[in-house]
């Protein structure tokens, strides 16, 4: 091999080290609610459910960016979550939540929401047989 086509291959690799090493930054995992308590003041995303036995605060007249709720990790670790913003109109319907946003105590301090709805692909034996009616009409 010639001296150029190795200098080309070394610096092709350092490329790519440097890529992967930088893209590595912005890959995120989800926490618990439990490690995200010991990474107090860290950005974070957790993945819950709402707790349906407790009330959600939010008062649209009052202060319609202040939403407080109660948010449960799969682990059984619950934790009060304050969101500066408007409610999402179909949070008390999603299955799981999963919140960006920082620890702050007790309290999860969250940035932005995203809902995981309920999939409309479900087994619903009504929708199934009223497919199966309409297959067999055409």
């Amino acid at each position: 091999m010639k001296r150029i086509h190795i200098i080309t291959l070394v610096l092709i690799a350092v490329a790519i080290a440097y890529m992967l090493v930088t893209m590595s930054k912005d890959l995120t995992t989800y926490d618990t609610i439990a490690s995200a308590r010991q990474k107090q003041g860290k950005y974070i995303h957790l993945i819950a459910r709402l707790d349906r036995s407790k009330d959600i605060q939010y008062d649209p007249v009052k202060d319609p960016n202040y939403l407080a709720f109660y948010a449960v990790d799969s682990l059984g670790g619950q934790t009060k979550v304050i969101y500066h913003s408007t409610k999402p109109p179909e949070l008390e319907m999603s299955e799981r939540i999963v919140l960006k946003g920082k620890m702050n105590g007790d309290t999860f301090e969250c940035k932005e929401i995203l809902l995981k709805c309920p999939s409309k692909y479900k087994d619903d034996p009504a929708h199934q047989e009223k497919e199966l009616t309409n297959k067999m009409q055409d």
